[in-house]
């Protein structure tokens, strides 16, 4: 299956080469190979053995762009785009705002009839398919200068939460920053796997269990494309991805889990306003009478959201960066309310050289949500540190799930009260982290060595993405501390 995957990426991502002669971005291509499948699979289910109502309209659909060549054929692919995109469900979703980049029609042509057209989608295996979708997903991501990597969160990390949180058939789940659906797919697959499900449950697992938010529509249509190519919803159903802005409002449903990894990058899109009234003036400011503090740090307002969003006693894996962990003012009321109000449990500090957005010093946050109470429902922090002596990079040294056993065995998922300490594996009691100043959970207590014995340094390349790391993080702080200045700053007479 591994090897028929394979070979479809292969020959996926062959035509691509094709394209790029005529200025087509990989993000281009995705996306106009999602608009394509969607029609192609969608049409396949009007045929036996499905013979299912066609969910496109008659003359938007696959055979009416088999039918015709040249500047017809590109005239009315564009025509659908558009008409498409005036519709609910997954529909609009997949083709919201779709524009067509392919400008030579001959190679249009060759796309729909020689690619396409020539394979039965609907039959192939979901992790075939599946499979070759994130495969082109993740070469979208590796192409830096494109930006796709900051909605790729890498899999074996994401393989390796689902498996600590194991996830149960039955629960409600939900991504506020499902980017292209890792989080989602991930859960899906593990229910899946854990055993026999009986068809309310399959039911309830395709169409009612994954829930996503994503703000951009590109991203989200890549999102429902490889969820519906994994066999989760289906193209005549409401969309289980909706294309907004997580931030804004509580969006009054909870879920039992939440696996998220928001988008890197400290300013928030819109001003939020907490329960403390603090507001700052912006182009749209949104009340959030949930929220415990006002910021503009996206990454704080996320941790905040989740808090929300999950039912009491459900659970959350959040990907946060450093600043997260020890930033005062608003991060201190928000670390002392969630300490609080949930049960924070475990922190994974991550290495560097994992993601493909670089300069990211990130850790994974691990808290259940816990009824009202006046004691606090934090009893003590166990922290993982995966980063301290340890070095990857994207190409030649990638983080591997083999590489995240140890932190799984260590957490315990099936009973955390037999957990115990190793060597990278610590615990603080609540009163020692509040205690700390600015209720600091930037934790760490291993020595490295590399500052101690110049023979335990990392090869010179490894090295070398480690201080480009480092620099691309502080040119990141001091970009937004500019721009918060300038923010500030009396506008000059005219």
């Amino acid at each position: 299956m591994v090897n028929e995957s394979g070979a479809l990426v292969a020959k996926l991502w062959n035509y691509c080469h094709v394209l790029r002669d005529d200025g087509l971005s990989y993000g281009d291509y995705v996306e106009q190979l999602t608009y394509l499948l969607f029609l192609k699979m969608a049409d396949e289910q009007t045929l036996a053995p499905f013979n299912r109502p066609s969910v496109v309209p008659d003359g938007l659909d696959w055979p009416s762009l088999l039918r015709l060549d040249g500047d017809e054929l590109e005239v009315h692919y564009r025509h659908i785009l558009t008409e498409l995109g005036k519709h609910p469900g997954m529909l609009g979703v997949v083709f919201r705002k779709a524009q067509n980049r392919i400008q030579d029609p001959a190679k249009l042509k060759r796309l729909i009839v020689d690619l396409i057209d020539k394979e039965r989608w609907m039959t192939l295996d979901a992790d075939v398919k599946g499979d070759a979708y994130e495969g082109l997903l993740q070469k979208n991501a590796e192409d830096t200068k494109s930006g796709a990597g900051q909605y790729f969160t890498p899999r074996p990390l994401i393989r390796a939460i689902v498996d600590v949180m194991q996830p149960q058939a039955g629960m409600t789940i939900c991504d506020p920053a499902c980017g292209t659906g890792g989080f989602l797919l991930a859960a899906f697959e593990h229910i899946a796997r854990a055993g026999l499900l009986d068809p309310d449950q399959k039911h309830q697992l395709r169409y009612e269990a994954l829930h996503g938010w994503e703000i951009v529509d590109n991203t989200a249509r890549l999102c429902a494309m490889n969820l519906l190519l994994h066999g989760i919803t289906a193209a005549d159903a409401e969309s289980p991805i909706r294309v907004d802005d997580a931030l804004k409002s509580d969006p009054g449903m909870r879920f039992e889990m939440v696996l998220t990894n928001p988008p890197f990058g400290k300013k928030s899109s819109v001003t939020i306003v907490g329960e403390n009234g603090e507001s700052r003036r912006d182009d749209l400011t949104v009340v959030r009478d949930d929220f415990w503090a006002t910021t503009s740090n996206k990454q704080l307002n996320f941790v905040q959201h989740v808090k929300t969003m999950l039912k009491i006693e459900g659970r959350a894996a959040v990907v946060v960066p450093d600043n997260v962990l020890f930033e005062g003012g608003a991060g201190e009321t928000v670390r002392r309310r969630l300490l609080h109000e949930c049960d924070v449990h475990t922190l994974l500090r991550l290495p560097t050289g994992i993601f493909y957005a670089q300069g990211v010093k990130a850790n994974v946050l691990f808290f259940d949500r816990k009824p009202a109470s006046e004691t606090p429902s934090t009893r003590a922090l166990w922290v993982y540190d995966l980063r301290t002596n340890m070095h990857f990079t994207l190409k030649e040294n990638p983080l591997r799930r083999e590489h995240l056993d140890d932190f799984v065995a260590c957490y315990s998922a099936d009973n955390r009260a037999q957990r115990a300490e190793s060597e990278r594996f610590h615990r603080y009691t609540y009163d020692e982290i509040i205690a700390r100043d600015k209720v600091s959970l930037d934790l760490f207590w291993l020595r490295d060595e590399s500052l101690e014995d110049a023979a335990n340094l990392p090869e010179p390349h490894v090295l070398a993405a480690e201080i480009v790391e480092d620099l691309e993080a502080a040119l990141a702080e001091f970009t937004e501390v500019a721009a918060s200045l300038r923010a500030l700053a009396p506008e000059s007479p005219t």
